[in-house]
């Protein structure tokens, strides 16, 4: 049964183990912070598109997805406070009275050691640790190969292509979720059929390249993200899927696309036959590449 995320509005009152954060991605850090935790607690949209809009982040993940990956981390209750301007304006001291105390009667607040909130971000830690009305827990900042986890860090990751290195901060493969369209149909006229979907563009997606992937949790699948340079479509960037060894009709279907590894570096060839070639190759690649990571 899938975890559905509940405004703050919403939730009943009951005593809670409340992990308090963003946890855009859920990654290695934010799944410290939520160790333990029975209930988390974000906001909608990402703190930063109202607070300063021109340096909001692109999303790794929905909030659906979120709420998917801490179920997994067996909490039971994602709940969502709409962030707006009056919730930006609102001192630290009211929010842990009115929100953590009075809206939730959580018994333990787990925060990472950075966290800020609260007008001006006033509130922090150290604030959270001198209530008496629920037990504090600070999870440290996690290091993996010698760099800090952050939701910022993998972004970059992202974009530049790296999706493996991305994937071991994660703590499992970046993954894509969108509605599969229409598109040139010329996949399939080259004889191999894609199902296309469109970039939502407050979301963070690879760079452009060729990608071996997992198509629904279990279809290897060999994924151009990219504006096709080989024709001139006039489209912008798409992302074509190719499930491998596969039939069947995905149009208007919900399509998940989990990111393996990055095979190559988009590019035009000197002809459709030599791209044709390619596309082959990487396909094998791409089936090899998921056989030996199940």
């Amino acid at each position: 049964m899938s975890l559905r995320p509940t405004l703050l509005a919403h939730a009943q009152r009951r005593p809670r183990r409340v992990a308090v954060g963003e946890f855009d991605g859920v990654h290695l850090g934010h799944r410290e912070v939520i160790r333990g935790s029975d209930t988390v607690l974000t906001f909608d949209p990402h703190p930063r598109a109202v607070v300063a809009p021109g340096a909001a982040p692109k999303l790794l993940t929905t909030t659906e997805a979120k709420a998917e990956l801490v179920k997994d981390l067996g909490v039971v209750e994602l709940v969502v406070i709409p962030f707006d301007a009056k919730l930006a304006a609102r001192g630290a001291e009211d929010f842990i009275e009115d929100v953590l105390i009075g809206r939730l009667a959580a018994t333990q607040v787990s925060v990472g050691e950075n966290f800020r909130f609260g007008h001006r971000a006033q509130g922090d830690a150290a604030l959270l640790a001198e209530q008496t009305a629920f037990r504090t827990r600070v999870a440290p900042l996690v290091e993996l190969e010698g760099e800090i986890v952050s939701s910022s860090h993998i972004r970059g990751l992202i974009a530049a292509g790296d999706v493996e290195t991305a994937g071991r901060l994660l703590g499992a493969p970046f993954a894509l979720r969108g509605t599969v369209v229409g598109g040139d149909r010329r996949g399939r006229t080259l004889g191999v059929p894609t199902a296309n979907l469109v970039p939502d563009e407050r979301l963070a997606y690879p760079g452009h390249g060729v990608y071996a992937c997992v198509a629904d949790g279990a279809v290897p699948a060999a994924v151009n993200v990219g504006v096709r340079p080989q024709f001139q479509t006039g489209r912008g960037t798409l992302i074509e899927a190719h499930l491998i060894d596969w039939h069947g009709d995905l149009y208007g279907q919900d399509l998940k696309l989990e990111f393996i590894a990055r095979l190559r570096g988009e590019r035009r060839f000197d002809t459709v036959e030599a791209l044709v070639e390619q596309m082959h190759l990487d396909i094998d690649t791409a089936r090899d590449l998921v056989s030996v990571r199940r």
